[in-house]
């Protein structure tokens, strides 16, 4: 059977966190009046956000830089790279005042930020082998499966948690730097190494778009892990707002274009951001 993914929501998922991190120096606090250099810090969090081998960052980020960049000539951008586990520290060391596509809950409850209204979601879903009489019932108790996942992810299962060692106490669990390794491992059926992986449901999406004779060979939770919503959230008292970056943002949501930038990304619109309207 082939497989189809797809969130249950009012958009449908055609199926990955990036952070970016942003320093900016701004005249006023409603709009960019002078040249303004930004900082953008960001992790491999790909379909959202990764790295090529240039620095150069490539997803939904890398399109939505790009196109602010192209279209306000008072603005540009420098790539600052992070990761997952360090992201905190940096912010907490100010070489960034700014992140995009953020939740909350993922260690931000307890640092100087305020946020946008969500400007992306996804969720993560649990992968394992298809093989003859396996079905959803085994994940019915998933964390005692031999898993694998991103180091520095917040994940449902882990009650958010981002601390490896505690977390390799509590669970059967490898952790690495790529979604790619992981499904490799899946695929391998070396269940005494992977028998589960989670995954964004956009990243498997591309990665299925891509090696469409792999739509087959997985077994994909109908229960997600998770499920959220993405947030950019900026410094309290810092050079810039996160309701001044909205409205950096408004001109693309009211023509349509970080909406085409989401979908080509196989991510989807939260509530709130408007379908583009019919040319």
């Amino acid at each position: 059977m082939k497989l189809q993914l797809g969130l249950k929501r009012r958009h449908p998922l055609k199926v990955t966190l990036l952070i970016l991190g942003l320093t900016l120096t701004l005249g006023v606090t409603t709009t960019v009046s002078a040249q303004t250099n930004i900082a953008v810090g960001v992790y491999n969090f790909p379909p959202v956000a990764s790295v090529n081998s240039e620095n150069k960052v490539e997803g939904l980020l890398g399109d939505l830089l790009r196109e602010l960049d192209s279209t306000n000539d008072k603005v540009t951008f420098r790539i600052v790279y992070t990761s997952p586990k360090r992201r905190h520290l940096d912010f907490h060391a100010g070489l960034y005042d700014v992140i995009f596509f953020e939740n909350p809950s993922w260690g931000w409850e307890n640092l100087p930020v305020n946020a946008t209204r969500p400007i992306l979601m996804d969720e993560d879903v649990y992968v394992a082998l298809n093989k003859p009489g396996r079905d959803q019932s085994f994940f019915d108790n998933v964390t005692e499966r031999q898993l694998v996942a991103i180091s520095g992810y917040h994940y449902g299962f882990a009650g958010l948690s981002t601390d490896n060692a505690e977390l390799e106490k509590r669970f059967n669990i490898e952790f690495s730097h790529s979604h790619s390794r992981n499904l490799d491992l899946i695929k391998a059926d070396r269940p005494s190494l992977a028998e589960v992986a989670v995954v964004s449901r956009s990243y498997l999406q591309s990665h299925l778009n891509d090696n469409p004779e792999d739509s087959d060979r997985f077994l994909v939770s109908d229960t997600p892990d998770q499920t959220y919503l993405l947030h950019i959230m900026a410094r309290d008292n810092g050079p810039i707002d996160a309701t001044t970056l909205e409205q950096l943002l408004s001109p693309l949501f009211k023509d349509g274009r970080y909406q085409q930038f989401v979908y080509k990304r196989d991510l989807q619109l939260p509530p709130g951001i408007p379908e583009p309207a019919a040319p």
